[in-house]
């Protein structure tokens, strides 16, 4: 018999979708196909942690709208499941006369998107916040934390257990074949029937929708961001989240120290084209997977546009004095010693044809099928109004013989 729904990927949206799911059709028979044996081991596992607040995100995009009101229902739901979290703000820090008017845009949107407690500060300002923070002008963003996001993933797929959903592990698909009333999906456990496929493969997503017949507008490109953890009698340099002010012409946010849950501080990520869509560290390559990104016409005009910078971010990843000097723009008093450890993740980042990185959420319905095709940050903070969009159109493609 087929399940009304299968989805692929037990990471935090697909499990978010399936809560979503479940809540307005609890009779909806759900599986969830994990390929391993944890779920949430790859970005919603990896990633900084922070609860954004929906400052950087053009108003009017689904970032902005389902950033702003996820983030709201992911602090409603850590305090339900007691999942770790804070909430005690950031500030973004301008020094220069170019910085304070990029600043100046970042207000904007800000309030655009309706942040709360959106303040411009001063120096002086700055100081009482965040004491070894340097800079002449900065936003305070009080609505910014950070989360346990792995810990949320166990949760919501506890919570799909207890409902009666089946999150299927160790089974990663190899095949989705059409067939009448639905999909045939393949993977490393058996075989199962779905009426409605929802692909929330992350950095296999684009893969996903090649195997069920979808050309999609973009293609993932793996960038491995890397971060270092303050030593336990440093942190006291940092008692929240401290951000540059990003420049619009380059494509990531920059360094930024981040106050996790439990105390430690972080500070990353950089950006380093990876060498394999799980590539962790500089030894692990999958020749395909690195011929795939690099023959990609859109990585090549990337490269082109930005060569620079990128070999910036690789000198960053092999000296570490290179990365600790770009966060001492932030923090001047502290040292390279100050730094141990290093933890790494991948961002599946969606590129277009052009070399542009898709700035907005890119989800595509097709027939019986959602493919979320780009859900980066703010991915986790937003998954659960993400569940919720993507749960509506599912529904509307499950057959009424099955409801």
């Amino acid at each position: 018999m087929a399940h009304d729904v299968i989805i692929i990927g037990g990471g935090i949206i697909g499990l978010a979708t399936g809560r979503a799911l479940i809540d307005s059709r609890p009779d909806l028979d759900l599986l969830v196909v994990e390929k391993e044996a944890r779920v949430g081991q790859h970005q919603s596992g990896r990633n900084s942690g922070v609860l954004h607040s929906g400052l950087y995100y053009r108003p009017g995009s689904l970032k902005a709208g389902l950033c702003v009101r996820g983030a709201e229902m992911m602090i409603d739901f850590c305090r339900e499941h007691r999942v770790p979290f804070t909430r005690d703000g950031k500030v973004v820090i301008a020094s220069t006369e170019v910085e304070r008017r990029r600043l100046d845009e970042l207000e904007r949107r800000g309030r655009a998107n309706g942040l709360k407690g959106l303040r411009r500060i001063g120096s002086a300002e700055l100081a009482e916040i965040e004491p070894h923070a340097a800079g002449s002008d900065a936003l305070h963003v009080p609505s910014t934390g950070a989360v346990d996001f792995e810990a949320v993933t166990q949760a919501l797929a506890a919570g799909l257990s207890r409902a009666g959903a089946e999150v299927t592990l160790n089974a990663a698909v190899s095949s989705v074949i059409r067939q009448q009333g639905g999909w045939l999906v393949r993977h490393g456990t058996g075989d199962a029937a779905g009426r409605v496929i929802v692909n929330c493969a992350g950095l296999y997503s684009d893969r996903v929708a090649r195997l069920m017949g979808v050309d999609p507008p973009i293609r993932i490109v793996p960038f491995r961001g890397e971060y270092l953890t303050l030593r336990t009698e440093a942190r006291h340099f940092v008692k929240s989240s401290i951000y540059p002010v990003p420049d619009p012409d380059l494509p990531f946010l920059g360094v930024h120290l981040t106050r996790r849950p439990d105390g430690t501080v972080e500070a990353g990520p950089n950006a380093v084209l990876a060498f394999a869509r799980e590539g962790y560290g500089w030894s692990t390559a999958r020749p395909s997977e690195l011929w795939d990104a690099i023959s990609y016409v859109g990585t090549r005009r990337l490269a082109r546009t930005h060569w620079r910078s990128g070999l910036a971010e690789v000198a960053r990843s092999a000296r570490k004095r290179l990365f600790v000097q770009d966060v001492q723009r932030l923090v001047p008093d502290l040292k390279t010693e100050d730094f141990e450890g290093r933890h790494t993740g991948v961002r599946a980042q969606a590129l277009t044809p052009e070399g542009a990185l898709a700035d907005d959420f890119v989800i595509v319905t097709a027939e019986n099928a959602v493919h979320v095709l780009n859900a980066p940050s703010p991915g986790a903070t937003a998954s659960l109004a993400i569940g919720q969009s993507i749960a509506t159109d599912v529904l509307k493609l499950v057959p009424p013989s099955s409801r």
